[in-house]
């Protein structure tokens, strides 16, 4: 099986792989206010057509399914609040991203 391209892809795979209903997964995934997400909420975020609405979420879904929350970031396409928090300068991001290019370069 090939790896998932997509957050939600990767989300639906593996709630699967753990034999967990969508209505489980959201019940253990809180947005910001404290209150669970709806399964109708998991289920359009599944299929793409949603996304998690914060850092929290896709840290929640990366604990709850044990799944690296880097990975989920990068497929969610945003760099986490720890890395925007920095507030760094533009050379800098450049300069993370060659190096990012250069190391993947490397596993080919």
């Amino acid at each position: 099986m090939s790896a998932p391209s997509t957050f939600g892809q990767q989300i639906s795979q593996k709630r699967k792989q753990l034999e967990m209903n969508q209505k489980e997964l959201a019940s253990r995934v809180k947005r910001e206010d404290g209150e669970s997400i709806s399964p109708q909420y998991l289920n359009d975020i599944e299929h793409d057509r949603r996304s998690p609405s914060s850092d929290l979420m896709v840290r929640q879904f990366a604990e709850v399914l044990d799944l690296d929350p880097d990975y989920l970031f990068y497929l969610h396409g945003k760099f986490p609040t720890d890395v925007t928090e920095r507030n760094l300068p533009p050379e800098k991001v450049r300069q993370a991203l060659v190096a990012f290019r250069r190391a993947l370069d490397q596993k080919k």
